[in-house]
């Protein structure tokens, strides 16, 4: 694989607004809206990360109405979040100075 094609996998995740949208994500589908009021950010800010982590189809949206939900790309995405919590509780264990204060 290209490595520029990790660099903007990894890019979008390494943006704290963008992770806390796919943590938002990760149990249940949301729009726009209702993603603003849970993470308290506002619309046309949120709505700029939701159009960058669908660039790389990290999320997913389907048009509902005059709404669009936004979710998680299954098939990839959620497999990949259970590796990383897996992997956290293995071996972070307070070890890294990441992990430290966070629910690993």
């Amino acid at each position: 694989m290209n490595p520029g094609t990790y660099y903007l996998f990894f890019s979008n995740l390494s943006n704290p607004l963008r992770i806390i949208i796919i943590s938002a994500l990760k149990n249940k589908a949301m729009s726009v809206s209702q993603l603003s009021k849970k993470i308290k950010v506002e619309q046309s800010k949120l709505s700029h990360a939701l159009a960058n982590l669908r660039k790389c189809n990290l999320v997913i949206a389907k048009q509902r109405g005059k709404e669009r939900i936004y979710s998680l790309n299954r098939k990839t995405i959620l497999p990949m979040l259970k590796i990383i919590d897996n992997h956290a509780k293995s071996y972070c264990k307070g070890k890294c100075s990441l992990c430290e204060g966070c629910s690993a």
